[in-house]
């Protein structure tokens, strides 16, 4: 059997029941759990939801969205560092990173929370790439949420495999009723 490492599932933006009705089939027929040792989520989501990543893996790292549906003692910090391997991971939502989707402030973020990966939401539209020797990522709208910056959405995840110094980086996009894969890989930046 193959060895892929420590999996990280990536997903935010849930938007469930007020913006989509469901995670789709496809996807939710490859969300098995116990595969996974990590979830990642950057908000909007709601109980019954937080439940559900709860079951997936072991660790579940969430933080604050601008749309969770919570009630009673659940909460969720604006910002999160996680260890994975060898990485760093900050966490957060993205609608505090002005301007939005704006790649320097993003590196700010990155550099106040001291981390090798910045993973963000808040636009829907998920996004992997380089900047200033570092990784931004953004899984997207696993549901295919609308946001406020665009009604077209396609929905998206994104899986992680930590491999030691390296990272290999599965995008997962529902396009025409079908799911398409791609792939990036990355290395840890040397000090």
């Amino acid at each position: 059997m193959a060895n892929f490492g420590e999996l990280v599932l990536v997903l935010g933006d849930i938007h469930i029941p007020q913006r989509a009705n469901a995670i789709p089939e496809k996807f939710k027929r490859m969300l098995v759990p116990g595969k996974m040792q990590h979830v990642i989520c950057t908000g909007n989501l709601d109980v019954e939801q937080f439940e559900e990543l709860r079951d997936l893996a072991p660790n579940v790292h969430i933080v604050q969205g601008d749309f969770d549906e919570f009630t009673g003692n659940i909460t969720f910090p604006e910002t999160r560092v996680v260890q994975v391997g060898v990485f760093r991971i900050g966490i957060v939502h993205g609608h505090q990173v002005v301007p939005w989707n704006d790649q320097a402030a993003l590196g700010r973020m990155r550099r106040k929370l001291n981390c090798d990966i910045i993973i963000s939401g808040h636009t829907h539209q998920n996004k992997v790439l380089e900047y200033d020797g570092y990784y931004h990522i953004n899984p997207g709208s696993i549901t295919g949420a609308y946001s406020s910056l665009t009604k077209d959405v396609t929905p998206s995840f994104i899986l992680l495999a930590v491999q030691g110094p390296k990272v290999v980086c599965y995008v997962y996009e529902l396009s025409n009723g079908e799911v398409e894969v791609s792939k990036t890989e990355f290395s840890k930046q040397e000090n």
